[in-house]
């Protein structure tokens, strides 16, 4: 087992991190930027550094300084977290040639699956159903356009380096189509440092249904069940919840025996997540592969008892799974709420600020993942997520009324969040009713949208 690991990260996921490692008596590393001198998870780490000013590009994507801070402070290896250099071939590669451990998949790995457009291409050669288009990536307007017409609009342009909905348009025409595929390439470029994308057809309202995957250096592969997170706004998913309320149980071990058969196609190890697109009919398609912790993984730790990240760990220091497929017990029901600082009612503008009072709800079932404090300065350089607040009751309807009562005790001063946005959606009757498609918050808070 490793005895000091370095976190690549920041916010509430370096905080888990942390935790867990000071749970299995591991030490730990924080890296900050300047902007994050007096984050949390700075002062809850065994030691910290300094590795730049507040740009991401100088600080927390800057791979040469992460690894020279890892090599100062004697880290064995580097948990990435999720986002930044998490599904970065380059970095795990990096992290390989320089002896220290990548608390991850390997870089071929990640080059298979963390690249969109590669792992389509793999994945139709695995024989795992994946949404119609393009098998190679694309990288001019020109040769774009000319697949999109060959695929049939409306198309879904992507990042093949992309994450948390950065890098991705939707077209539904010639006219609209060279302005919205430079957009997203322009933002895959400022936010991946590439400039590689792919279509796919666009699926109308499907729900996005993904699974969490677990496995280890000696062919053991599982997976925990799915989360429904088809709730989302700008294709950033705003609230998960486990096992979703369209998936029957034949069809759960249907997708489950895929998402494992679509891992071991490439011999994944560590935590990963198989994501699909279900539609009206319960078709089902691959439609990507995060090569990483995902920041809903808590709901999935909920209902199966499983500590994902202590896991991870475990695996990438050589250990094999601690659970069989049979041992896997998915019990009750769990919701996440992603807390922002943003104000919905003026199109979600991010809210950086000083917080100038935070109470956070507890009790039985309630779990709050956040790095936020009172006089808490956020930073407007980073993403807006605040705290993520997960509820697990027996079943969903008392997890929807844990839920509530837990954001009703939520207090954040200081900034614009989401809350009441969060309160309002636990509250609409077609939530209630479990009537979710990825155009959920266009279709019932179109005043949100403009």
């Amino acid at each position: 087992m490793f005895d000091k690991i370095l976190i690549a990260n920041r916010g509430e996921i370096a905080v888990r991190i942390i935790r867990a490692c000071r749970e299995m008596g591991i030490k730990t590393v924080a890296v900050y930027s300047e902007a994050d001198r007096d984050s949390l998870h700075t002062l809850l780490a065994d030691e910290a550094i300094c590795i730049g000013p507040a740009p991401s590009g100088q600080s927390y994507l800057n791979m040469e300084r992460i690894l020279a801070a890892t090599v100062a402070m004697k880290a064995e290896a580097i948990h990435p977290g999720f986002g930044f250099l998490s599904e970065n071939a380059r970095f795990a590669e990096l992290c390989e040639k320089c002896s220290i451990a990548f608390i991850g998949p390997s870089a071929s790995i990640i080059n298979k699956m963390g690249n969109k457009s590669e792992a389509r291409k793999t994945m139709m050669e695995a024989g795992v159903p994946v949404v119609p288009g393009g098998k190679e990536p694309v990288h001019t307007t020109e040769e774009a356009l000319t697949l999109a017409k060959k695929i049939g609009f409306p198309v879904m342009i992507k990042a093949s380096s992309g994450g948390g909905g950065k890098g991705m348009r939707i077209s539904y025409g010639e006219e609209d189509f060279e302005a919205n595929f430079q957009n997203a390439q322009m933002e895959s470029v400022k936010g991946f440092s590439d400039d590689t994308m792919y279509l796919e057809k666009y699926i109308e309202k499907p729900r996005h249904i993904e699974f969490q995957i677990m496995a280890d250096k000696y062919g053991n592969v599982i997976h925990l069940g799915e989360r429904d997170c088809s709730i989302q706004r700008r294709h950033q998913k705003v609230l998960e919840e486990s096992p979703s309320v369209a998936i029957s149980k034949e069809l759960r071990q249907r997708m489950g025996e895929t998402a494992v058969k679509a891992a071991k196609a490439v011999g994944y190890e560590n935590a990963g997540t198989i994501e699909f697109l279900l539609d009206k009919d319960k078709n089902f398609y691959f439609m990507e592969m995060n090569t990483r912790i995902q920041v809903e993984h808590p709901v999935t730790e909920m209902v199966s008892g499983l500590d994902l990240i202590k896991e991870q760990i475990r695996v990438a220091s050589g250990e094999a799974l601690s659970v069989s497929q049979e041992q896997v017990c998915i019990q009750g029901h769990a919701i996440e709420c992603r807390i922002n600082a943003e104000n919905p009612a003026k199109n979600f503008m991010p809210c950086p600020g000083t917080i100038t009072n935070v109470h956070t709800p507890g009790g039985n079932g309630v779990r709050v993942d956040t790095h936020i404090y009172n006089d808490y300065k956020v930073p407007a350089n980073y993403d807006s997520m605040l705290m993520k607040l997960i509820v697990h009751g027996k079943d969903r309807e008392e997890a929807i009324a844990k839920m509530r009562s837990a954001l009703g005790e939520v207090i954040i001063e200081g900034i614009d969040t989401n809350l009441d946005f969060q309160f309002e959606i636990l509250c609409h009757s077609a939530y209630e009713n479990g009537d979710t498609d990825t155009h959920f918050i266009q279709t019932y808070f179109p005043e949100y949208c403009k």
